[in-house]
């Protein structure tokens, strides 16, 4: 932004209960998604494709692994002052974990103070999405408000589910009321039965953020939460906007994938974001160049697809199936593998979520199952077969019947 220092925060502390066991091992920013990804990569590469240059990630939960993938992965040159620092909680203010979103920024605000910036966008680290955060802070500058959240039309039977938000009536940028999941809300004017939630995403002017937090940390009765907390006060100074995704175009989307915003924060969530991925006309399309999701660059052989020793066909059908896998006379159909991935003669996986460097042994079959890390199921095996089995093996299985194994495990017949 021309005139302006933006200056980003991720908020990737979160603990993700919800998605045990694929966050048993890891913070739910780590969580691997998409094959290749973790789902901290989506919303750094927007913020890199939205021209911002300095970001700081805050960690806390389980952080190794995330740490680790920042610093790997975001490598930007110094030459310009550029960089992607993983930041975890330092106890500033005493010896205690951060007790919420907000009180995480009041922890690191010497980040803010080094930087001096003049706008600062804080985003959360557990969304699937692309856009493009320069247009919001323009809409954010333009309005002359000091905080702007940005919003996605919602079906209304949804509301309980998220933060709400309703307009002024006289200014449909402008909020009057923040409400977190509320059971009797109201339409929005020109669509009824929509409402307008919280994406999770901020834009702030760095001075305003700075006082709200501070206020906020000497409130006793505080949750000290950005959506809970921060973004009421400002709404109650008068000095909230919203920003409607509607309004954000990002380069090469289409009309399928262009309002595309997931929480993957429950496990069906999760599985049901990756089948948006592969459809012949995605959902959510991961072959935009135009604004592409960066991750780590694995330096691993192409996948491979080939004729076991009866002349059986590897094949996979309607799937997604990262770089160093092979696919040994077996048949894969929607689903998403993960780098390294092996599988066997005449093993079957339909509908499933295959983490990085599992083994499938011959004869095998696996369905509507994730299999996080590292997961070895033997010649004959079954998993999202019989429940009840799966159940009594010690597996997770959602009231939807997806069956997910932890990381490491090995499956016998």
């Amino acid at each position: 932004m021309v005139g302006k220092k933006v200056f980003g925060i991720v908020l990737a502390g979160g603990e993700g209960k919800r998605l045990m066991p694929l966050t048993e091992d890891r913070a739910k920013p780590a969580v691997p998604f998409g094959g290749q990804y973790r789902l901290v990569d989506f919303a750094i590469s927007n913020l890199i494709n939205s021209n911002l240059r300095q970001i700081v990630v805050l960690t806390q939960y389980k952080s190794h692994s995330l740490d680790r993938h920042v610093s790997q992965t975001w490598r930007m040159s110094s030459l310009l002052g550029a960089y992607v620092a993983s930041v975890p909680a330092q106890q500033r203010l005493g010896k205690r974990w951060f007790t919420g979103s907000a009180d995480a920024i009041l922890q690191s605000l010497n980040l803010i103070r080094d930087e001096k910036p003049d706008i600062v966008v804080v985003v959360g680290a557990d969304h699937v999405y692309r856009m493009d955060f320069d247009q919001m802070i323009q809409a954010h500058i333009d309005s002359g408000r000091r905080a702007t959240v940005a919003a996605i039309r919602q079906p209304i039977s949804m509301a309980d589910q998220f933060g709400v938000i309703e307009i002024d009536a006289s200014d449909p940028t402008k909020i009057a009321r923040f409400r977190e999941k509320p059971k009797d809300a109201v339409g929005l004017p020109d669509s009824p039965n929509e409402v307008l939630v919280s994406m999770g995403n901020y834009v702030f002017d760095a001075d305003a953020l700075i006082e709200a937090v501070e206020l906020d940390g000497a409130r006793a009765e505080s949750s000290h939460d950005m959506g809970g907390d921060i973004i009421p006060h400002f709404v109650d100074l008068d000095e909230a906007g919203v920003y409607d995704f509607n309004r954000n175009v990002v380069p090469g989307s289409t009309e399928r994938d262009r309002y595309y915003w997931r929480d993957v924060g429950t496990i069906d969530s999760f599985y049901d974001a990756h089948l948006d991925l592969i459809a012949a006309l995605p959902v959510f399309n991961l072959y935009n160049m135009d604004w592409p999701i960066y991750s780590m660059l694995v330096n691993s052989p192409p996948a491979k697809f080939v004729r076991d020793d009866s002349g059986n066909v590897g094949e996979a059908i309607d799937s997604i199936v990262s770089l160093g896998s092979l696919i040994q006379g077996a048949h894969v159909e929607r689903s998403v593998l993960g780098p390294w991935i092996r599988i066997e003669s005449g093993a079957r996986v339909a509908d499933s979520v295959v983490f990085e460097n599992c083994a499938i042994g011959r004869n095998a079959e696996i369905r509507r199952a994730i299999l996080d890390k590292q997961v070895i199921v033997e010649e004959g095996a079954q998993i999202g077969v019989d429940h009840d089995r799966d159940r009594a093996r010690g597996f997770t299985v959602t009231e939807s019947g997806i069956t997910v194994v932890g990381k490491g495990v090995r499956v016998t017949p």
